[in-house]
């Protein structure tokens, strides 16, 4: 049996406008078949979809302006698109979901959360709440699906550059990463683990840090999880450091995973 290669990436752009140009240098060098964009922070009718198109990628999106906003890129027809956890597309500038190749891609940006005593906190769990709820009523374990995005949670102490130091803050916190364990429980893999186990894999830098990249101070929280049935066909994945190191570049990168489907 013949199988065809699928590449996909996710990547926090922290502005689509800002970041335009290191998006179509990766589109150019790398070719994925999908690329999901977070934080894109712009309206839809300021989207740069022309720019995509010329590059022969369809592209649907939900934004808004200055926060969020999602949108997935895809080589070939995209299909069944959603916007929200519902008909009344609510939650719509943080996922977006589609069907790309029959394979259904839910493209998040999870709320980032400010602060464990705060009110945005508890937002922030609920709203994995709701997204699991959204997979249980959508989706099977059993079949084949793609979660990407910024999940705005490192899962585990390797994840983190210090993790005795970044234990209990946002992003690292017992209660978001019980929170994300619960769709392992239901049935993703984390596709980059499957390939890369060890520690100082990260992608993101806080601009904040002194030469953060350089000094390797990051934390994995950009994922590409999967169902076991497609995570199984995974045969590679990879975190691009170089997109970080450009000029003006976003505080995250790219995280990308092949699949023989």
């Amino acid at each position: 049996m013949e199988y065809k290669t699928m590449k996909v990436a996710s990547f926090n752009v922290n502005s689509i406008r800002a970041r335009l140009k290191i998006v179509l240098d990766c589109l150019e060098k790398e070719s994925p078949d999908v690329l999901c964009l977070q934080e894109t922070k712009v309206l839809d009718k300021d989207f740069p979809g022309k720019a995509f198109e010329d590059m022969d990628y369809y592209s649907v999106f939900r934004g808004q302006k200055s926060y969020n906003g999602v949108a997935i890129l895809s080589k070939t027809p995209v299909e069944d698109v959603k916007i929200g956890f519902d008909e009344y597309e609510s939650e719509g500038a943080r996922i977006i979901t589609a069907t790309i190749n029959k394979i259904p891609v839910v493209n998040t940006y999870v709320p980032q959360g400010f602060h464990p005593l705060s009110k945005k906190f508890r937002e922030k769990l609920d709203w994995f709440q709701r997204l699991y709820d959204y997979f249980d009523a959508y989706f099977k374990p059993n079949k084949p699906l793609l979660w990407l995005g910024d999940f705005n949670v490192a899962p585990e102490p390797t994840d983190v550059y210090d993790p005795a130091q970044l234990e209990g803050q946002v992003g690292f916190h017992p209660d978001e990463r019980a929170a994300l364990n619960r769709f392992r429980q239901w049935g993703f893999t984390d596709v980059f683990r499957l390939h890369q186990p060890g520690p100082g894999h990260y992608t993101f830098w806080d601009y904040r840090l002194k030469n953060a990249v350089l000094r390797n101070l990051g934390w994995r929280v950009d994922h590409i999880w999967a169902t076991r049935f497609l995570a199984e066909k995974s045969t590679r994945a990879w975190i691009d450091i170089e997109s970080r190191l450009k000029e003006k570049p976003s505080d995250h990168t790219l995280v990308m995973a092949t699949f023989e489907i």
